[in-house]
């Protein structure tokens, strides 16, 4: 009896620093798990950050490409001697001009889109290029603004076919977004048991956004098609009335039931492309008949030219940080030490964008010599604007039809097999 009490003596002795050891080693574990989750926290934030100053940077080129474009033939003599820029440097001015600053853009967001398009978490080098390193950054983007100046005409004039296609892909990336907003908007407002949520606020946003949308169809009318003649505003209009009545009827249906507030907010966006594509035409048209603007413009020219680079920077940004409405798989779940969105595809719509504002810098047309303080006015923008409305109408109806029309293909297929097994029962 005494070994025994000395063996259990011994070890709890023994037992005691193993013990100590586990003790210590659990809270050394944890002081490292709480010191990654601070450092996870601060790598996250300083990303969310970095998205803002990718979009001042994007703001800044909008503005030096206004500025090459309307002033920088004046102002920036030293570009006359550039052999690229040709005979008194006229291919560095105007479109030429805009069109170099869209490339230099272009490229030094492509750049930053190959080199983090596969970065996944927060811990990698790659993140740490993507949320810091400005100054070196702030080099890279002053060396691709500037090497276009250094490249031919003829380059740039090819450079503007191929920004043609990506301005129209960015556009399409940008319904996508929209649409996939819509649609959160719309179950969002949803009436839910659960939370014992009510009808009755979604009821009156619907409501809102159809008059908002019957009042713009209304007022049109009389501004931009006030003659019979004006047979193609008309015809913009009334395609446009057609759409929204298309899309009620559609999300009431009783297959469908999708309510009124998602295609309320979606006629409110048709109709807006709809005067938008209107006040691009030109100015001489007798249908839309709009002042001359002079050399310097007046302050509401000035106004609606700075809220439209606004509105592209802010397009470009949203659509940017939306990859979540591209993914394959939205049951993918997010981990700590994950990146908060997607910094290739982030970089990737910014380079979109770039070829995009320069489309809205000389309306499309390589060939144009836009005035002062003009954005996307002509022909050719009032149909990209066009064809954009009504393409953004049938993805939406075939968004509320797609589930309808999968449903029934697969009811379709399985009761043939249901025939079949009833059919071997002896």
């Amino acid at each position: 009896m005494r070994v025994s009490t000395g063996a259990v003596e011994a070890a709890e002795v023994n037992i005691r620093p193993i013990n100590s050891e586990v003790v210590s080693q659990v809270e050394v574990t944890g002081s490292l798990e709480q010191k990654n989750l601070v450092d996870y926290s601060a790598e996250r934030k300083k990303s969310l950050q970095a998205r803002y100053s990718y979009g001042i940077i994007f703001l800044v080129t909008n503005l030096i490409a206004w500025f090459i474009r309307d002033y920088g033939q004046r102002l920036l003599p030293q570009l006359h001697y550039l052999k690229a820029c040709g005979t008194g440097g006229h291919d560095c001015f105007r479109t030429l001009g805009v069109l170099r600053i869209s490339l230099g853009c272009f490229i030094f967001f492509f750049l930053m889109f190959l080199s983090t398009i596969s970065t996944r978490k927060l811990f990698e080098a790659r993140n740490t290029w993507h949320s810091r390193w400005w100054a070196f950054k702030f080099f890279l983007f002053i060396v691709s603004v500037a090497v276009p100046f250094f490249l031919s005409s003829d380059f740039i004039q090819l450079y503007g076919e191929f920004a043609r296609i990506g301005a129209g892909v960015f556009l399409l990336l940008q319904l996508v977004s929209v649409i996939q907003f819509i649609n959160w908007w719309n179950n969002y407002w949803m009436p839910d048991k659960e939370r014992k949520q009510s009808c009755s606020l979604g009821l009156f946003m619907s409501t809102l956004f159809y008059i908002a949308s019957i009042c713009g169809i209304v007022v049109m009318y009389p501004f931009y098609a006030p003659r019979t003649s004006c047979a193609l505003n008309i015809f913009f209009i009334t395609w446009t009335a057609i759409l929204l009545i298309v899309m009620m009827v559609v999300s009431l249906h009783s297959k469908v039931n999708r309510g009124l507030l998602s295609s309320g907010i979606m006629a409110s966006y048709v109709v807006f492309l709809c005067w938008s594509a209107i006040r691009s035409e030109p100015a001489t048209e007798k249908c839309y008949t709009k002042e001359q603007v002079n050399g310097n413009g007046d302050w509401t020219t000035i106004l609606s030219f700075l809220m439209a680079i606004c509105a592209t920077v802010m397009a470009t940004f949203s659509t940017g940080i939306d990859s979540q409405s591209f993914q394959f798989r939205k049951d993918e779940v997010q981990q700590e030490d994950d990146i908060p969105y997607k910094y290739g595809f982030f970089h990737l719509v910014f380079s979109l964008g770039a070829m995009y504002f320069a489309m809205l810098f000389i309306s499309w047309n390589l060939n144009s010599s836009a005035r002062k303080w003009s954005i996307d006015v002509g022909w050719a923008s009032t149909w990209v604007k066009i064809v954009n409305e009504w393409f953004a109408a049938t993805l939406y109806l075939w968004t509320l039809i797609s589930p309808v029309v999968i449903q029934s293909k697969v009811m379709d297929h399985d009761e043939p097999m249901q025939q079949t097994d009833e059919s071997a029962i002896p």
